[in-house]
């Protein structure tokens, strides 16, 4: 019997103990019971409450944003899907505009599919709505999908990028945050090499692990200590019954899980000792922002095993992009061809996932963006979270990549014909070009 069969079995036969848990929390938070209001009274609704959180699977979190401020104004907001495919869905955030209006220009956020799910970037959609007609990619749990739809690969994922951008456009501007940096600036890429038309007018990559021999993190390590079939081994499991994929290999999202909480384990024992502090205090506020962060944050999902293996053979054992190896569907991946879309790398100080530089790799990797179309900008004090979202993020990131848009934005754009002859992989060697980049 496998890990995953263990953990559904083990949270099926903990169901009763939560649903008396639960009941015994609400007893004690009864303003009618004498005991609420008592030190004993609190501190068994406290221990109750911690035991239901624990034990509970977290299921995806709504977006909820209902409204934008635009020319301070409310304007009501609503979700639509404008494009669907087996395991994704393009999420619009369609702004209740007076007719002519101009929602701002088309800005395609392609979320992490590494474990958490597409509202994670919550803040970052609402920091960036106010001024931009914003799209983003809802990624399905693979447990979700059934057998019958097939599999889902790094290849697939490119294909979807570009489907995407030729849905979407050419007026569109591209911004992906941590992980789909590398397939975003391969598909950007692809299309730069064939002359395409929907190319996006800019591409912005936030804590992207670009190069992940610059500067390498604990989880570059991981990957480079292991072989490919290590990870096949301990990682990827085949999903139980009853679920609607059963019997899919995937990199289970409570393995997953695991791994995020283990790299700063102590931090998150010590919120959990807080929590229970603050529920026996009263103090509702803080225990509230302590929930909303970790009802987003232990909500998780299935990666598809052929991603998975796909992606950490790809980017974190073999480096293929910055090596110039890197192919889709057999064709080369030449980031050398990029000329027409603008680059804009964003990094975070203290990121402890994608190490400083890794994602500034890109510049070098894309020599024939002029001068004036590129920008690098370093956040101090912030992690690998405050890249995209948070006080910090709100305040000095966001203003800055709405301000590249707005630069480089435009219906009608000249775009550079294609250099006669593309580099190959071969022929660009190690790639050491430098490019310029302003701070």
């Amino acid at each position: 019997m496998s890990y995953y069969q263990w953990y559904e079995l083990t949270h099926a036969a903990l169901s009763p103990a939560r649903a008396v848990a639960d009941a015994t929390r609400l007893y004690y938070k009864n303003p009618l019971n004498p005991l609420t209001h008592t030190s004993m009274g609190r501190g068994v609704a406290a221990m109750m409450e911690m035991f239901e959180r624990v034990t509970r699977r977290y299921g995806k979190p709504e977006f909820g944003i209902g409204t934008t401020l635009m020319g301070g104004m409310r304007v009501p907001v609503r979700e639509d899907i404008v494009w669907e495919r087996p395991f994704c869905r393009l999420i619009r955030f369609t702004k209740a505009l007076p007719s002519g209006k101009d929602p701002g220009p088309k800005l395609l956020m392609v979320a992490p599919m590494s474990g958490h799910y597409a509202t994670l970037l919550r803040g970052t959609v609402e920091a960036m709505l106010p001024d931009h007609d914003v799209y983003i990619t809802d990624w399905i749990d693979a447990r979700m999908v059934p057998m019958a739809q097939g599999t889902f690969d790094l290849d697939d994922y490119i294909d979807y990028v570009q489907n995407m951008l030729h849905v979407l456009g050419g007026d569109t501007h591209v911004m992906a945050v941590c992980q789909p940096s590398v397939p975003v600036l391969a598909a950007v890429a692809l299309m730069e090499t064939r002359n395409d038309p929907y190319a996006p007018l800019t591409m912005t990559l936030m804590g992207g692990p670009i190069d992940t021999r610059v500067n390498p993190t604990a989880v570059n390590r991981l990957a480079e200590e292991r072989d490919l079939e290590w990870f096949r081994r301990n990682v990827i499991m085949k999903v139980p019954f009853p679920h609607p994929g059963v019997m899919r290999d995937v990199y289970p999202g409570f393995l997953q899980l695991g791994g995020f909480m283990s790299m700063n384990l102590d931090r998150h024992v010590a919120a959990h000792h807080e929590l229970f502090t603050h529920l026996i205090e009263g103090d509702g506020d803080s225990a509230e922002k302590h929930r909303d962060f970790y009802d987003e944050y232990l909500a998780v999902m299935d990666l598809t095993a052929e991603f998975y293996l796909q992606t950490v053979d790809t980017v974190f054992i073999e480096h293929s992009l910055p090596k110039g190896e890197m192919v889709h569907r057999g064709n080369p991946v030449d980031t050398t061809a990029i000329r027409n879309t603008a680059l804009m790398t964003v990094e975070g100080e203290k990121d402890d996932i994608s190490g400083l530089g890794q994602t500034e790799a890109a510049h070098r990797l894309c020599p024939s963006i002029p001068d004036e179309k590129r920008v690098h900008y370093v956040q101090p004090k912030v992690g690998h979270y405050g890249v995209f979202n948070g006080s910090r993020f709100r305040a000095e990131i966001a203003p800055r990549i709405a301000d590249f848009i707005r630069s480089n934005n435009g219906i009608v754009v000249k775009r550079a014909p294609a250099p006669k002859k593309i580099a190959t992989a071969k022929s660009r060697g190690n790639g050491n070009g430098k490019a310029r980049t302003a701070q």
